[in-house]
């Protein structure tokens, strides 16, 4: 699933193609929204919060997207766009005289008023890619949460933007079992793990790919994701991977047996 940096870029992208000119196409195809005409309205500006991307129009209302797991958007060149347009996973289609941006498997999709986004992404925790990103209140969440913190750290509802991915990353950076519980974990290693993964993020937006080394090439993006098997950068150990969360939610977590001091593999 997209995370929170990769979440920015395709926003990044929607503005860039978007913005200031008015709609000429605005198909959405999904049940509740059929029949809806956004054509002639003008795109704003595109935020994101944690893992949810924010359309806002210049009428007040803001379409409202989630990657989930395979979602993605494409922008074509609209005199040539009928394959992608037409194709059966297009939930979205958004084009002006330039472009049409094009939103495949999207896994929701809501028009709001711009004021009322709160009720779509209200419950979700600090952003932590924002501005005013609030470590205090995100600490305090983890603090109190008696899962195991790799599960923790995936719960949207204790900061946002995370995903495997940088749950992954964090931990080993930080030397963390991820099945070690939250609340066993001292106020000084949390805020190390959330300053380290926050500050690592907004480095990788900088980039053309998400990556957690500062390193783009093939093969050499993470310290453990993707690499299961692979020797650990740190101390030579064959990376290991094995679900984490609650039943039915149970997400694959890359680590270093030996670094992070996992006895569960």
């Amino acid at each position: 699933m997209p995370e929170g940096d990769a979440v920015r870029r395709t926003c990044a992208q929607l503005e860039e193609h978007l913005a200031g000119t008015p709609l000429t196409v605005a198909e959405l195809r999904w049940p509740t929204l059929a029949g809806t005409d956004l054509r002639g309205r003008t795109v704003v500006e595109v935020p994101a919060y944690g893992k949810h991307l924010l359309i806002r129009l210049d009428d007040g209302w803001t379409l409202h997207t989630h990657l989930r797991m395979d979602g993605r958007w494409v922008f074509v060149d609209p005199a040539g766009s009928s394959r992608v347009r037409y194709a059966p996973q297009a939930r979205v289609v958004l084009g002006t005289s330039d472009w049409l941006a094009v939103g495949l498997s999207l896994g929701m999709l809501d028009l709001v008023r711009t004021r009322d986004e709160a009720q779509l992404i209200g419950h979700l925790g600090p952003d932590i890619l924002a501005d005013d990103f609030d470590t205090e209140v995100a600490i305090a969440r983890l603090a109190a949460n008696a899962a195991p913190i790799g599960a923790a750290l995936l719960d949207q509802t204790m900061l946002a933007g995370i995903g495997t991915f940088w749950a992954a990353e964090g931990l080993f950076a930080r030397r963390l079992d991820p099945w070690r519980p939250a609340d066993e974990l001292s106020r000084e290693q949390l805020t190390a793990l959330v300053a380290w993964t926050r500050r690592t993020m907004l480095a990788s937006l900088a980039t053309p790919v998400q990556n957690s080394t500062g390193l783009t090439a093939a093969g050499r993006t993470s310290y453990v994701h993707g690499r299961h098997r692979q020797a650990c950068r740190r101390c030579g150990t064959p990376i290991a991977v094995a679900p984490i969360g609650p039943p039915t939610r149970e997400r694959p977590l890359f680590h270093c047996p030996r670094c992070q001091g996992v006895t569960r593999d």
